[in-house]
This record gives structure tokens, sequence and C-alpha cells, in this order.
């Protein structure tokens, strides 16, 4: 049914109200609730049950595609870190794709229950018989704060997806600097997009960028690691 119109308010003297500024918007995540499909590697098209808590955004299909596509579809022998991890949807993506070890961290106790669900499943699925042995871990702990624990330069791609109405992404980029390894990449997903001068204090650029909605994904690397690259163009969005 269609809501009547509301006539506009008036001020004190009887004019109609000038509109205020409008809200932020709130990128949200579109998709079917309650599952997620990895879409590469030994468990391509796995669907893997999704908690539902309020908040929680799974990666979609479209922007997981096309960050593998940045990173390589092949991650053999690469260390991995999901330091907000929620549904699981990138760390378990990368261990699909053959990364070495796959550290995933969420601090909701019943996220952390749903993910070592997700990982059982996964694990009593028969690999094939190429696949090289694999590290699969689940921390319920603080993803800034474990990222902080990591030894310099020990990890080769790290995956930062906070909740968009915190304030962890300038700690989160920070650590994550600290831990990425020579050539490693950052994946940085956020509801606006960060430019080579907002990323300087962290000693990163970036080299990839998709504005998927109102939804902006990066990738990260560490400044050193690109002076000899050419300046990659923006993904446009489909």
């Amino acid at each position: 049914m269609k809501k009547p119109s509301k006539s506009p308010s008036k001020n004190a003297s009887g004019g109609a109200k000038a509109p205020g500024k409008k809200p932020a918007r709130v990128p949200v995540h579109k998709g079917p609730s309650g599952e997620i499909r990895l879409i590469g590697g030994h468990w391509k098209r796995i669907k893997l049950k999704v908690a539902d808590r309020p908040g929680l955004r799974p990666t979609p299909d479209r922007v997981r595609e096309t960050l593998f596509n940045w990173l390589g579809q092949d991650l053999h022998g690469l260390r991995c870190v999901d330091a907000f991890a929620g549904t699981g949807a990138l760390g378990f993506e990368a261990a699909s794709r053959g990364a070495a070890e796959v550290l995933l961290v969420e601090h909701d106790g019943a996220l952390v229950v749903q993910l070592q669900r997700v990982q059982a499943q996964l694990l009593a699925l028969e690999l094939p018989e190429a696949a090289a042995p694999q590290k699969l871990h689940i921390l319920r702990g603080e993803g800034v704060a474990t990222l902080r624990q990591l030894a310099p330069a020990s990890y080769h791609v790290i995956f930062l997806d906070p909740p968009f109405d915190g304030e962890l992404y300038e700690p989160a980029l920070a650590a994550a600097a600290r831990a990425l390894a020579v050539n490693g990449s950052i994946y940085l997903e956020g509801p606006k997009a960060w430019t080579d001068a907002l990323l300087e204090p962290f000693g990163l650029v970036v080299y990839r960028h998709l504005k998927a909605g109102a939804v902006h994904a990066h990738v990260l690397r560490a400044a050193a690691a690109t002076v000899d690259t050419a300046a990659p163009a923006d993904t446009p969005a489909a």
C-alpha cells in the first residue's frame, strides 16, 4: 500500500522547513541469507551455513571473485589471516585455493562456534590427491590485538573487513602493515575509498580498488614494494 505523503514541516515563521542533511548511507551486502558459496579452489561451489547475527556482512561472490583474481587463483605456500572473520568467507576461500596456513579471528562466541562447524564440514570432504597439507586455525579473539601479536613480516595476505560503524580501521591497518610479509597484500573492505594519502602514515598504497554499490574493496601493498610498478586503474563495478 502506498503511504500517504506528508506535508512539509513548517518553521516558526510558517514557511516550509529546509530539508536537513541526509544520513550517511550504511553499506549493506545484499544476497540470500543463511549461506555463502565458495567460488574457487578444491572446495569450489561448496555452500556453507552462515549464522544470523546483526551486522554480519558476508563479502559478496562477485567481490570475492575479483579479489582473488587480483591476489592470484593459487595461494599455495602463502600464510593468510582473516582478522575479522565473521562468516569466514574470505579465510575459507583462501584455504580452498591452497593457502598453506589460514588463521580466522573472531570475537563473537556464537560466530566462532559456527566457524568451527564450517571447518569440520570442509575438513571432512575428500581433497584432490595433489592437495598440499594445510593448517586452518580458528581463534576467538579481537582482530587488532591478534594482528599486533603476529611476528613482523610473517603473513602474505591479511584480510581486513571490520565493522563499518566502528573505529578499527586505523589501528587495524597499522598492525597489519607491521605483520605484512615482503610483497604481501592487505585486503581492505569499508564504506569509503582509501587513498594513498590516507594510507601514507601506514606505509601502504592502493594496488587495486573496486566500488560495488556502497562498498569499497581495496588491495593494499607496502609503498616500498610498488615503487617500480605502474599505478593500476580502478576496477569498474559490474
